[in-house]
């Protein structure tokens, strides 16, 4: 019985510490609660007596400032609302990481919200994310279909300033993405340049903007080198998955028995690909060359290492942070608006055993 009183007075005593307020540090020091405030704060002009006595009464009381109501005075949260879906996938999750640590580094807090599907009602969250007055919102959801239609500058008016992320570049809309065609042409003309010339295609979902871009990589890649980009070729997946690239690497055998090359769309799509191409015979690089798209940690350990294209995703987070902060303070100092902060990234080829000798 003796051993258990202590322990309960000790909870008791912090649970009270945790809600301590000016008011009561302000009875303790015997000062009023603007003076607490001033010392929390470190303002104003206080002397060093009154400053030692208050600390002390914070000290003891472990009083923690209350930053919800700090930000309703400043009219500001230094907070991000980060707007995502499908980070269970690679693409999505590396921007995650680069949004979080610039944001961290910003002083900014994330309000992350996980949409159950890309094109989902964005209405209640718009409605939620003024509610709880965010700073500024980070679009991070997929250009899928036509869920960008209720993009309009009516719209942004009622809304904190906001950046979106893999979508197409357009007029006043600030846009943070990768040259996912760039990325798609490089692949091709790598391959060219190993003296491939009958280059397939297994792409992504097309309903993707990032995967009609890959495909519109190839397709020009092959034109400008004065090849058909022919549909026979062409593998449209319904997914980004290791099981597409396996279907697909099987119908483009048959369909182009003298096939030696593929762009596969995402890495995993190449996984699946780089399988059937064992299982049949079919060697890697000498007979069909292989070339992937996001430079996954595991590529590089497939056999053969895999070639592919690497998105700079993580900077693409942290690139439109630092947008969405200019764009914040300019509006805080009642500046002109700034112009829509826009940046595509060029990706970067990454060549490995699966493309060349």
């Amino acid at each position: 019985m003796n051993n258990e009183t202590p322990k309960r007075q000790f909870v008791r005593k912090s649970n009270n510490h945790l809600h301590a307020t000016l008011r009561d540090v302000a009875k303790l020091a015997g000062v009023s609660t603007k003076t607490v405030s001033r010392v929390a704060n470190h303002q104003g002009e206080i002397s060093e007596a009154t400053r030692q006595r208050v600390q002390a009464a914070i000290d003891k009381l472990e009083y923690r400032p209350n930053v919800l109501a700090r930000s309703l005075i400043h009219q500001r949260s230094n907070t991000l609302a980060v707007i995502a879906w499908g980070i269970d996938y690679f693409g999505p999750s590396r921007t995650v990481v680069g949004i979080e640590q610039e944001a961290s580094e910003l002083g900014y807090s994330l309000f992350l919200n996980l949409m159950s599907h890309p094109d989902g009602d964005y209405q209640p969250i718009l409605d939620t994310l003024i509610d709880r007055r965010v700073d500024g919102i980070i679009w991070a959801v997929p250009e899928v279909g036509n869920n960008r239609s209720w993009i309009c500058a009516s719209r942004f008016d009622q809304l904190p300033p906001i950046v979106f992320l893999s979508m197409e570049p357009r007029p006043g809309v600030s846009v943070v993405s990768v040259d996912n065609c760039n990325g798609g042409k490089q692949a091709v003309q790598h391959l060219l340049q190993q003296g491939k010339r009958k280059i397939g295609i297994i792409t992504g979902p097309m309903a993707w903007w990032e995967a009609r871009e890959r495909y519109r990589g190839w397709q020009e890649a092959l034109e400008e080198a004065g090849l058909e980009a022919s549909p026979s070729l062409v593998i449209k997946s319904d997914d980004w998955s290791a099981v597409n690239g396996e279907q697909g690497m099987r119908t483009l055998l048959t369909q182009v028995p003298g096939i030696d090359a593929v762009f596969a769309s995402n890495d995993q799509i190449a996984l699946g690909a780089l399988g059937i191409a064992h299982q049949l015979d079919r060697r890697v690089p000498q007979e069909l060359a292989i070339v992937g798209f996001d430079n996954t940690p595991e590529s590089a350990f497939f056999w053969p290492p895999l070639t592919t294209i690497y998105q700079q995703l993580v900077n693409v987070g942290r690139i439109a942070v630092k947008n969405l902060h200019e764009m914040i303070v300019a509006r805080r100092s009642e500046r002109e608006p700034l112009q829509p902060l826009s940046a595509m990234l060029k990706p970067e080829l990454i060549i490995r055993a699966s493309s060349s000798i």
